[in-house]
């Protein structure tokens, strides 16, 4: 069992370690912050000056998000509309690179997220409740677009792993289960940080006429995303 007091957000990190070209400081991932949580030891300043929060309403406590203050400005950016929904287990069960590939059907939410990275205040924290899978896409995306490493952006998101019994810790502590769920019946890869499953989106990105950026473009992103996320990370 992790000694990593319940007060500090778990699983943050500065992803500018994936490229020495990054600037750190820029851009941050994350699991969900929580009320009470310290001023974690992984920064000089907090909270960050822009927060992207990729959980859906039904995961989103009324009282708002805990790190709304000024100077801060917070922007939902939901991404997968069954996430905390009670009645969606079957949703729950599916595997992740299946949920992967459907958050790329859509792409809107995605790009939304890399716009908003490319144009806000620095430093931008990503998060969604672990801070894994809809975190790991939203991240991949925009250090591909940058062109970071393909095998780099797998390893950042591989951290992740390490990182999860701390998340479900807090994760548990705030947010009990609802009755009747079990999470022995979860596959275990929800559980960790499951590479095979973002290489099947690198997989996608890579096979786009113009790559990564190719694939953004032809779902809607703004023709100067690339250059303004270049100007804002490296």
């Amino acid at each position: 069992m992790s000694d990593e007091p319940l007060d500090q957000v778990a699983n943050l990190r500065d992803v500018a370690h994936s490229d020495p070209r990054l600037r750190p400081g820029v851009l941050w991932r994350s699991a969900q912050p929580q009320v009470g949580d310290g001023t974690p030891r992984e920064v000089d300043a907090w909270p960050p000056a822009t927060v992207l929060d990729l959980r859906s309403a039904a995961e989103v406590p009324g009282t708002g998000h805990p790190l709304l203050a000024p100077g801060t400005e917070v922007h939902s950016v939901p991404l997968l509309d069954h996430a905390g929904d009670p009645n969606a287990l079957e949703q729950r069960r599916r595997p992740l690179v299946d949920v992967y590939l459907s958050m790329l059907e859509q792409g809107t939410g995605l790009l939304r997220a890399a716009d908003l990275v490319a144009s806000s205040p620095a430093p931008v924290l990503v998060h969604c409740a672990a801070g894994k899978d809809r975190t790991g896409l939203v991240v991949a995306l925009v250090l591909r677009l940058v062109g970071v490493p393909r095998e780099a952006v797998l390893a950042d998101f591989a951290l992740t792993t390490d990182a999860m019994p701390d998340v479900m810790r807090r994760l548990l502590a705030t947010s009990p289960l609802p009755p009747g769920a079990d999470l022995s019946t979860l596959p275990a890869e929800y559980f960790t940080a499951p590479t095979d499953a973002l290489a099947a989106v690198l997989d996608v990105w890579d096979a786009h006429e113009g790559g990564t950026a190719g694939w953004a473009i032809a779902h809607g992103a703004a023709p100067d995303l690339v250059d303004r996320l270049r100007a804002q990370l490296l």
